[in-house]
């Protein structure tokens, strides 16, 4: 990533009275049980395609929704607050409960969806089977975060954090060759107000203010994580460009779960559900699922 300052687009706009929702999707399966998919932060529901039409094909029903403000142009997005994103997946849950599902329903995230994933975990433990973190993002500690990111908490505390952006760059979250060059094509182009195929590949900007609104998400959920109870999967590659595997471990040493595992991938990057193990991810995923719903079986919950 590089850095970008942009005074052009530093006015706050007026926040929008309703976050923006669509272009989300589900899918019906054939048994009760559900399962919730939560992009990542400037990310799209695009890229929970694949594990979506795994578990789909394996009789789960799907439901990703596309978190608040996400298509919306990047100066509309920056100004959003981490809990904005957390009310599209919390709305998700009441919808279904409104709706009469009552089979088992497990929820799962890439990167910051993950940190999300987990807090509906807390909130709603009555109703959560599991969890699935894919590539959970705390700290971006990764081989290719920019060297200047010593710098963001004093950015953090000024109104700085409005005026710089983080610009995508190679190999942006993904190892597999031809997807990175199609990927290449849009980035290398892209200015900041190009919103031109977003719905696809995600934003090729970052804005500041985002990491800062991740930075207050990850010490709410730092105080929630011995709370959750829940089966927890955590999911992440060896050699994670954006998020060391120290995020994973830093979950799996703190949450309350009996059940938790860590899996580790070695041939890919950050954007797993994407990238060239997508296939063992969206594997993995569902027989820890499916061992959930065996291990209630077993004990009549």
């Amino acid at each position: 990533m590089s850095v970008v300052f942009s005074p052009d687009i530093v006015k706050k706009n007026k926040r929008a009275e309703q976050c923006s929702s669509g272009n989300g999707f589900s899918l019906k399966g054939t048994s009760d049980a559900t399962v919730i998919l939560i992009h990542g932060m400037t990310g799209t529901p695009n890229e929970m395609r694949f594990i979506a039409n795994f578990l789909n094909k394996k009789g789960y029903s799907v439901i990703c929704p596309n978190l608040a403000y996400h298509g919306e142009p990047i100066e509309i997005l920056k100004d959003a607050r981490w809990q904005d994103f957390y009310n599209s997946v919390r709305n998700v849950m009441f919808e279904h409960k409104s709706a009469g599902g009552k089979g088992p329903l497990f929820v799962s995230g890439l990167s910051m969806g993950a940190l999300l994933a987990l807090l509906i975990a807390d909130e709603f433990s009555s109703d959560v089977a599991g969890v699935s973190c894919l590539a959970p993002t705390l700290f971006y500690d990764g081989w290719n975060t920019p060297n200047t990111k010593f710098l963001l908490p004093f950015v953090y505390k000024t109104f700085l954090r409005y005026m710089f952006y983080f610009k995508e760059e190679p190999p942006y979250g993904i190892k597999n060759e031809a997807m990175q060059q199609r990927i290449h094509r849009y980035y290398s182009k892209a200015s900041l107000n190009d919103m031109q195929d977003v719905g696809q590949y995600g934003y090729p900007y970052f804005p500041v203010a985002l990491l800062y609104q991740l930075q207050l998400l990850v010490k709410h959920l730092t105080r929630r994580l011995p709370n959750i109870k829940v089966p927890v999967q955590l999911i992440q590659a060896k050699d994670d460009d954006m998020a060391s595997v120290r995020n994973s471990k830093f979950i799996y040493d703190r949450i309350g779960s009996e059940i938790k595992e860590i899996v580790l991938l070695y041939n890919s990057y950050h954007v797993i559900t994407a990238d060239q193990e997508r296939y063992i991810v969206a594997e993995k995923a569902e027989k820890f699922f499916g061992s959930v719903l065996t291990i209630s079986a077993v004990s009549g919950k």
